[in-house]
């Protein structure tokens, strides 16, 4: 069975790096644990704010891997507890949001069962520049054996 790809047109030349951020989004886009907000924070601000109840400082880890930042939990398991009725849930996480170039994580706060990520959005400057044409043929490897026009000798 053929794939179809996102980036498949001849137009689109050098976009295989955002087809593979495609699928990976597209994979982890499924698991809704632990729930999360994005929002915008002032012109050039993001924060990432998830629901991480139960779950320590300690027992939360954060990493930006390859333009990727995992946030993982895992609770410790407290010896000589017996629960009768268990609940809520204490199962482990990891949960990745795939960044744009230039995106800084500027800090991490747990309050009150909420971990908030602060990410700074680097400022938009056009660029804009003349590419010079050149007069001249077109560039072609040389072979070791000349061709010989038709019609001549050698």
């Amino acid at each position: 069975m053929n794939r179809v790809t996102l980036f498949n047109s001849p137009l689109l030349l050098g976009f295989d790096h955002f087809e593979r951020l495609h699928d990976r989004v597209a994979k982890s886009a499924h698991d809704g644990y632990p729930p999360h907000n994005i929002e915008a924070i002032g012109e050039h601000g993001l924060r990432i704010t998830l629901a991480v109840a139960g779950f320590a400082r300690e027992d939360l880890h954060i990493t930006l891997e390859d333009n990727q930042i995992v946030i993982r939990g895992q609770q410790a398991e407290e010896a000589g507890k017996v629960y009768l009725h268990r609940g809520i849930a204490a199962r482990q996480f990891q949960r990745n949001f795939v960044l744009a170039e230039g995106i800084v994580v500027t800090g991490a706060t747990l309050d009150s069962g909420l971990l908030s990520i602060d990410l700074a959005r680097p400022q938009h400057n056009p660029v804009s520049r003349t590419i010079e044409i050149r007069n001249g043929e077109l560039t072609q490897p040389q072979t070791a054996a000349k061709r010989t026009p038709p019609g001549e000798s050698r």
